[in-house]
């Protein structure tokens, strides 16, 4: 699927991770992304405007500076994931994230947990 200006990108089925953040308005934002009509200006407008995209949980912080990288670095460590598009949902990252949208990988997770 096309993705704004990172251009077409394919994204396998399972479960992706997004860290995204809000300064003010969090309600909002996310009320937002829960709709699935919405003029696309974020790469996660993308994703979420699909059919097929479904979310199944949302996680909230009070909002601080460098927070979604953090929570970014540790889901990289702590989950088996990947990088799912490289610049996704990062472009205005200053901790050089490769992305903010993570593929997990399942079956590496139940494989390291057994």
């Amino acid at each position: 699927m096309r993705v704004g200006a990172l251009g077409i990108h394919d994204f396998p089925a399972g479960e992706y991770v997004y860290s995204g953040s809000a300064r003010r308005n969090a309600a909002a934002r996310i009320a937002r992304h829960l709709r699935k009509r919405k003029t696309r200006r974020w790469h996660i407008d993308y994703l979420l405007a699909r059919a097929e995209a479904h979310i199944v949980g949302i996680r909230v912080w009070p909002w601080r500076e460098g927070l979604e990288c953090e929570v970014n670095r540790q889901l990289l460590r702590a989950e088996p994931a990947r990088v799912a598009v490289p610049g996704f949902g990062s472009s205005d990252c200053r901790k050089q994230c490769g992305a903010h949208l993570l593929l997990v990988l399942p079956a590496l997770r139940d494989i390291t947990t057994a």
